[in-house]
């Protein structure tokens, strides 16, 4: 049996969120939201996390819809790069 991770590939994973903020240098922060059934109550919640983003080229600003994939760690906070917008903001 194989133990090494050579053989097996670690799936990343892929979110999208809105960018609430651009005023760093090649880092945008994205808010994720997620919707799921409270266990106790049934009812349906919100949660939502803000991740900051690498951005190499500066293309995402404030209101973007985005895709974000995560990556190597880059600095002490960012571990997430931008894969992709989706739409812009008007």
């Amino acid at each position: 049996m194989d133990t090494t991770k050579s053989s097996e590939t670690k799936r990343k994973r892929v979110l999208e969120g809105e960018v609430v903020s651009d005023k760093m240098q090649k880092t945008v922060v994205v808010k994720v939201t997620r919707r799921f059934k409270h266990p106790l109550l049934g009812k349906t919640v919100q949660k939502s996390k803000k991740y900051k983003v690498h951005d190499e080229q500066g293309t995402a600003h404030v209101g973007d819809w985005v895709e974000i994939a995560e990556s190597r760690p880059l600095s002490k906070t960012k571990h997430m790069v931008l894969s992709r917008i989706i739409r812009q903001a008007d």
